[in-house]
């Protein structure tokens, strides 16, 4: 059995990025629909490679992507998707670029519909890991079952971001959601 990302910080990852990202951000709700947004989009860039990766390049991400705006990256012309493949500072994979871009649309179309991605996401939860893959591949792109296992696992929607041993996991059930109390 792999080591828990709690485990991992414990003994490796002291001091670094991961420590951050770790008690200040995985697993926490996520009410803003950029930052939505912004997870769904780094979680799609790490396939492949290490969180640390993406870690490393998260602020650059922010730059490149106009603060992960939806409404500005729906509509990222081709010359704009061009740029960002020529950009070092993400990751210049042009199946991840695209999907960002059509993903942005269709969160806009969400939004028109349940007033937020927040909002569709609460809707419906709770459901398992295979239904919200499913689901995500009926709207999104780029989202298979690892990306949105983690997607949904760091912004609070399935449980495992934290072992109940951890000093975080305190903190991640007082910033639970009522939903999540189903």
């Amino acid at each position: 059995m792999a080591a828990s990302y709690c485990e991992f910080v414990q003994t490796k990852g002291k001091d670094t990025l991961h420590r951050l990202y770790h008690d200040l951000e995985y697993g926490f709700p996520i009410h803003d629909d950029n930052l939505l947004f912004a997870r769904l989009v780094l979680e799609i860039n790490q396939a492949g490679l290490s969180w640390e990766t993406i870690l490393k390049k998260k602020d650059h991400f922010f730059i490149a992507y106009e603060g992960f705006n939806i409404g500005k990256v729906a509509r990222f012309s081709e010359r704009k998707r061009e740029k960002l493949l020529q950009d070092a500072g993400i990751i210049r994979n042009r199946l991840k670029v695209e999907a960002a871009v059509y993903n942005a649309g269709q969160i806009l179309l969400l939004q028109k519909e349940h007033g937020s991605f927040r909002e569709w996401l609460d809707a419906h939860h709770p459901r398992s890991k295979e239904e919200w893959v499913k689901l995500f591949k009926a709207h999104f792109r780029f989202t298979g079952g690892e990306i949105v296992n983690e997607f949904l696992m760091s912004t609070g929607y399935l449980p495992g971001a934290h072992v109940e041993s951890c000093p975080v996991y305190r903190k991640l059930m007082k910033a639970k959601p009522k939903w999540a109390e189903k």
